[in-house]
């Protein structure tokens, strides 16, 4: 029997198989297809050389945590005890894996808040735990008038995810001060917090969970430098947690994957002395801007776009078809794939809406912009 019988194949992969078969440009799946930059190439092939091939410790390459402490610290004011507050992990979906196991009980409840990305139900139901989706406003503020009423004294966990994934948006000080106050009143509650996207920010930055001293003893924060070096393949990511988080944390992680590659750890840690981050959302505001500018004569209409590498379009001036077979249509009939927002959303909730991801280079894109405002 199924541990997991109602989850199938994702609409990623089914979006990307299809893109393949019809020969579509694969607007899609989150990930650049542009060049690594060729510092961090460089790295490699001199690392390949060198004895860096065996298992780093448990907790991760040790120059690479002191150069996140200090990264931290930058960014968010924060500073980190490298020994037991920080755990580097095969990638941000492994870390939410993690976490969610080494806290999470049998019947406990975790709050969704939708749409959400689809890797946060799948460990709350292998803990014998129970999901609880929660949908934000159309606008995809939360509504914490309705969060509130969803927790229970069975709520052990609520995820943000912040920038947000798949819609762009970022949560504002007076969400912030709202889920504050909620914790006040559910003193039990534990905050996990996605922040993989923290870098690809635009016009402001975004509001950490590190900046907040009332959530640091409760909050575990999630982050990639898959997202932020164009290196998802990598599967390197990193969490942050209280001392009496990791060592429940860290007891999960060692039978997991115990360590994570060793040679791609070396190589971030050494491309830390090369790369500021304040680059990435410079980069990416222009991607954005210039795949914006290429639609603004479309039929699209383009939601706001303050975080992430992904737009978010309606298509209700196009058709009334459900967005999943909109999507599908898109690529057989135009050449173009993109992930329709219902399919992250519990009950399929659909607003007509999709998801492009411009990580995408000018040619991919001016392409792509060319068969979509000839619907």
């Amino acid at each position: 029997m199924s541990k997991l019988p109602h989850i199938s194949t994702s609409m990623f992969t089914v979006m990307s198989k299809m893109a393949a078969e019809h020969n579509a440009i694969n607007l899609s799946q989150g990930f650049p297809n542009f060049p690594v930059d060729e510092r961090l190439i460089n790295i490699v092939a001199k690392l390949a050389k060198e004895n860096v091939h065996q298992y780093t410790p448990m907790s991760g390459y040790p120059p690479l945590l002191s150069k996140i402490v200090t990264l931290v610290k930058k960014s968010y004011g924060r500073t980190l005890q490298a020994d037991t507050e920080l755990l580097i992990t095969a990638g941000a979906t492994q870390a939410i894996f993690t976490t969610i196991l080494a806290l999470v009980k049998t019947n406990d409840e975790v709050l969704i808040l939708d749409p959400s990305y689809d890797c946060y139900e799948a460990p709350v139901l292998l803990c014998n735990a129970n999901p609880v989706r929660v949908a934000l406003n159309d606008d995809y503020t939360p509504n914490w008038e309705i969060i509130e009423k969803a927790c229970t004294p069975k709520t052990k966990m609520i995820i943000i995810n912040n920038p947000h994934n798949p819609t762009g948006k970022i949560l504002k000080q007076s969400d912030f001060e709202s889920l504050e106050i909620l914790l006040g009143k559910y003193p039990d509650i534990l905050v996990l917090s996605d922040e993989v996207y923290e870098y690809i920010t635009f016009e402001q930055k975004h509001i950490s969970a590190h900046t907040r001293k009332k959530l640091l003893n409760r909050c575990v924060m999630i982050s990639s430098f898959g997202k932020s070096f164009h290196v998802t393949g990598w599967k390197v990511g990193y969490l942050v947690a209280p001392e009496y988080l990791m060592k429940e944390i860290k007891k999960v992680h060692q039978f997991l994957v115990f360590s994570v590659n060793s040679i791609c750890q070396v190589a971030i840690s050494d491309y830390l002395n090369l790369v500021s981050v304040d680059e990435i959302g410079k980069f990416y505001q222009e991607k954005r801007d210039y795949f914006r500018r290429l639609l603004k004569d479309s039929r699209f209409k383009l939601m706001p776009c303050e975080g992430t590498y992904f737009q978010v379009a309606s298509y209700a001036a196009i058709s009334n078809e459900n967005d999943v077979n909109f999507c599908k249509n898109l690529i057989v009939e135009h050449g173009v794939a993109a992930i329709p927002i219902s399919t992250f959303y519990a009950d399929g909730k659909d607003l007509k809406l999709i998801r492009f991801c411009f990580a995408k280079d000018n040619a991919t894109l001016e392409e792509a912009a060319k068969r979509l405002c000839a619907i």
